[in-house]
Formats: structure tokens, sequence, C-alpha cells
């Protein structure tokens, strides 16, 4: 009986373990990018804050420093990057969206890089597919956005840097 104790604890370690290498891939199906198009960072100009445009990045800062989750939206707690965004988007606009990356790119108006403004969202292909949106974050100035790492938690992060560069895909507005 004690070995099965034993087995069972040391397998519930390995699970525990395996989620937290597991990279922010909210779906098993995400939005896919047409093989011929590949997606540019462009210059962003987010111009004067409004109100609202405040409260999403005071908002999305008092997240900074929450843990790595795959499947948690729980501030200071844990979190991955769509049930971040998806807690900061409802506490301040109320809008409702969906739990994962890729549903909530395709809930979202496709933007130029011109036309993004401060608490807009960038998503990207972080995982195998570079085609498939699996990574989104909130844009908090002209080249920095917050979003929850899986090595480092909810961060500020700069779009410019070579890896979010070649990762992007598109921004997007609820």
């Amino acid at each position: 009986m004690k070995r099965v104790a034993n087995h069972s604890f040391i397998y519930l370690i390995l699970i525990f373990f395996s989620l937290g290498f597991v990279s922010c891939h909210s779906s098993k199906k995400g939005q896919k990018i047409p093989s011929g198009k590949k997606a540019q960072v462009e210059a962003v100009h987010v111009g004067k804050l409004n109100g609202l445009q405040k409260e999403i990045v005071k908002e999305a800062r008092s997240w900074l420093g929450t843990p790595y989750c795959y499947g948690a939206s729980e501030k200071g707690e844990g979190t991955d990057c769509s049930g971040m965004v998806l807690k900061v988007y409802e506490k301040v606009t109320g809008v409702k969206l969906p739990r994962n990356s890729a549903k909530q790119a395709e809930f979202c108006k496709e933007l130029k890089g011109k036309e993004v403004k401060v608490g807009d969202l960038a998503f990207f292909a972080t995982g195998k597919d570079p085609r498939k949106i699996s990574h989104v974050g909130i844009m908090i100035n002209d080249t920095e956005f917050i979003h929850a790492s899986t090595k480092k938690g909810v961060v500020v992060s700069d779009i410019t840097t070579p890896y979010y560069e070649r990762t992007f895909i598109m921004f997007g507005r609820p």
C-alpha cells in the first residue's frame, strides 16, 4: 500500500512540473495565419492616454510579479497570458473576452501599427506552429506590453526585441 502511495505522489510531482514548462498555449486549436503571410511589427505611436487607457494600464501593472500558472487567472496567485488579459479587460471595461489567446485574437478587430493605442492587445505565435496564435499581452506604450511569461510570470517586455518581432502575429482591439 505504501508503494502505491509513493508512486502516486511521484506521478503528481511529475504532472505538476510538466505543467510548469508548458508555454502559454491557451488552446489546442488556434487561429492560423496563412503560410504566405508573415506579420511584422510596425511602428506604433500610441499618443495621449484617455481615462480608460490609464485604467487598463493601472490594472495590468497591478498584476506585475504574479507567477505564471497555466489555466489560472488570479492576480498575485497565478495566471497565464490570456487569463490576465481576460481579467484586466473584464474589470476595467466590462468586456468579457474569450479564455484563450487564439479566440481573443478572433474576437478583436485587427489593427495596423499606426492604429494601435495603449490598452490594445499584441498577439504572438510562441509555440511549435509559427502561424498559430498562442500568446497575448496588453500594450502600455509605444513599444512595451504586459504579459504573463512562462518563466518570469507577469512582466513588461519590449515588442521590438528580436524574439517578439519574430513571433509577432497581429495587434487587436476588443
